[in-house]
């Protein structure tokens, strides 16, 4: 009993770990949203890419809006499928529904582990920050009056999971990772449903990406702590891209395009804010049906940063947070990043080298 009992909790939490952040439509083809392919055809004539109409997947979103990731791409056509979830998107992965995808780290690393090494590679980075615990006011002050309350995160052992429960060990508040109960009461709770729980007071709080959090406080709740603050130098992985380790053996010169593509669209970003902020909203309305409120767009965007860098040190301190909070076993991470292409580019553009902290492609 005791042995199916643990096999039980094993697949719910792979089936956690592997989720995401989603905020848009339901798994879909948008092919005939994209630019149209011109051009000399690289190796491939289509390239099928995933995302999520999510602004911490702003790089796809204002790339393939603004046509940067076609223009370098020139005749290899792009084809689209737009997620919610981190399951979704790596069951189309490893079924060659897709070739490339923006995805969040705990769906990368549990695709990567549970395929023994040999589904995927990062390969490149995409986003960082943009996830906040927001709490009600009247019921929760300060850290220090955690304790009792109810906090939402999107699904156990998901990022946000796992980042809440390795805060709350650390604060000496101890809960059970498979149930959410304990001195805290951590409810798993869909992003798209979270504001309702919210404001019919069944949650006191949530750990949440953007722009969930934002959509919170413009409905009474306050920014408790920002995760970045828990963060060396302010910064941890929350988007990163991927590719199958097939498609990358047979197409090298089309993953280094969608990745120089994908360098120039974060640059562009940087470069021009505001415009990039109304076009990746507008990419989210056509993927999602519904554009973002202001009130809700501008905070969430402002507290995202945009980057090339996979940020590989940070990847495997979240693995080892998830095996902290008794949500994962020991992942042999090794091989998980082939930054070659990457860095590549980045070289390409006088532009430092990206590290894989010893995680590189073996």
């Amino acid at each position: 009993m005791r042995r199916a009992a643990v096999a039980t909790v094993a697949v719910l939490t792979a089936a956690g770990l592997l989720s995401a952040c989603g905020y848009g439509s339901k798994s879909e083809d948008k092919s005939a949203a994209a630019p149209a392919a011109s051009g000399a055809k690289l190796s491939a004539d289509t390239v099928k890419i995933g995302y999520f109409a999510n602004l911490t997947h702003g790089t796809a979103l204002v790339g393939l809006k603004q046509g940067i990731l076609q223009q370098e791409l020139g005749g290899t056509r792009i084809k689209t499928q737009v997620f919610n979830a981190g399951p979704a998107e790596i069951e189309a992965l490893n079924a060659g529904s897709i070739d490339i995808g923006w995805i969040g780290p705990s769906p990368a690393i549990n695709g990567f582990t549970q395929s023994g090494g040999k589904s995927l590679k990062i390969v490149g980075g995409s986003a960082s920050g943009g996830v906040k615990l927001v709490v009600n006011p009247a019921k929760i002050g300060s850290v220090d009056e955690l304790k009792g309350k109810r906090l939402a995160t999107p699904q156990i052992g998901n990022t946000q999971d796992v980042a809440l429960l390795n805060y709350l060990a650390g604060k000496g508040l101890k809960v059970d990772p498979n149930t959410g109960d304990g001195d805290v009461k951590v409810i798993r709770s869909d992003n798209k449903v979270t504001p309702d729980a919210y404001k019919s007071g069944s949650i006191d709080g949530a750990w949440v990406p953007e722009p969930t959090a934002s959509k919170l406080v413009t409905l009474g709740a306050k920014v408790l702590l920002n995760e970045k603050d828990v963060w060396p130098d302010k910064k941890f992985v929350i988007t990163n891209i991927i590719v199958s380790q097939k498609f990358l053996a047979e197409h090298p010169d089309v993953v280094e395009a969608v990745l120089r593509g994908s360098v120039k669209t974060n640059a562009w970003i940087k470069a021009n804010s505001d415009q990039a902020k109304a076009v990746a909203n507008e990419q989210i309305k056509a993927d999602a049906g519904n554009a973002l409120d202001a009130a809700v767009l501008d905070p969430a965007w402002q507290d995202i940063d945009f980057i090339d860098d996979p940020l590989a040190n940070t990847l495997q301190a979240e693995a080892d947070h998830a095996v902290t909070a008794g949500l994962l076993k020991k992942p042999n991470l090794a091989g998980i990043y082939d930054l070659t292409l990457l860095n590549k580019v980045l070289k390409a553009a006088g532009r430092p080298e990206a590290a894989d902290a010893g995680l590189g492609a073996k």
